[in-house]
């Protein structure tokens, strides 16, 4: 996975979740997609507040276990410091 974030204008907090055809078809995607956005609603409450965030799938999340998923959001919060 990838993270992209920025500072949001008014100190929202909101998410988006993209998946390219790289990644497979339709269902691939969205399961990819599925699995990113229940990591991140799991971990809402331990997000710092006021950035809007981009988790972007990479071809290795087809075949991830949720585990590693879960390992891969929380180590990419903890770098870019939004990890409470």
């Amino acid at each position: 996975m990838a993270l992209v974030w920025c500072r949001a204008p008014r100190g929202e907090l909101k998410f988006g979740f993209s998946a390219s055809k790289k990644i497979g078809n339709a269902v691939t995607r969205n399961r990819a997609r599925r699995r990113m956005r229940e990591c991140v609603r799991l971990r809402i409450d331990h997000i710092r507040p006021g950035y809007h965030l981009i988790f972007i799938a990479r071809r290795p999340i087809v075949d991830a276990e949720y585990k590693s998923i879960e390992k891969c959001t929380e180590k990419l919060l903890a770098q870019a410091k939004l990890w409470i």
